[in-house]
């Protein structure tokens, strides 16, 4: 299909957020600069090719006439030629005009393409990049909050073993003061308990003798 000067003004680019690039607003007013000449192109080819019609048109009518009264065919030929080199050659050169805007609207078109999609390679590179980034970073951490963990856990470890071992101390300590305390407790009482007796004799006998 035909490119037309109404497909260059309706046509929508996608934009493309965070990019560097042409202005929207200055490629939208080269495009409706090239629209206007394109149009201007047109009507001026549009009037060549009426002009064209009617000159040979003209021609026909004149050759005509001149089978009728016969005449010579000079002047036939002079007619036929003198129009249709001179409306050819501008005709021409519109439609070259009108490919050379075609073609630069285009190329516009292709850099704008292609520059769009070079920035969402960049930018999905340096998505892709920062992703990684974060992932090494929170391993990272994780392995260092993990290290300290365990290195708490043994210190705390460390900790209560020290202590354990501290009360099995005291309580070992305890248990053979315990076991000191009953003897001399024993050896106390058992004492107490000869010198009743020998009490006891003692005033026994005192009373026997008396």
């Amino acid at each position: 299909m035909a490119l037309t000067p109404e497909d260059v003004v309706t046509k929508q680019f996608q934009h493309v957020r965070f990019k560097e690039g042409f202005d929207p607003d200055e490629v939208d007013d080269f495009l409706d600069e090239i629209v206007v000449e394109w149009r201007k192109t047109i009507a001026e080819n549009e009037e060549l090719k009426a002009r064209v019609a009617e000159l040979e048109s003209g021609a026909a009518a004149a050759a005509a006439a001149v089978a009728v009264v016969e005449t010579a065919p000079e002047p036939e030929a002079v007619v036929e030629e003198v129009p249709v080199p001179v409306a050819a050659a501008p005709a021409t050169g519109g439609a070259a005009a009108s490919a050379g805007i075609i073609e630069l609207a285009q190329r516009l078109h292709d850099e704008h393409v292609a520059e769009g999609q070079a920035q969402r390679d960049k930018l999905i590179s340096d998505a892709q990049a920062q992703h990684d980034k974060l992932i090494s970073d929170a391993q990272a951490q994780a392995a260092s909050i993990l290290a300290d963990a365990e290195a708490k856990g043994r210190d705390e470890v460390a900790r209560l073993d020290a202590e354990r071992a501290t009360l099995e101390t005291r309580i070992s300590e305890l248990r053979q003061f315990e076991r000191d305390y009953r003897s001399q407790l024993r050896g106390f009482i058992e004492e107490k308990l000869r010198d009743l007796d020998v009490a006891g004799a003692t005033s026994g006998s005192s009373v026997s003798a008396s």
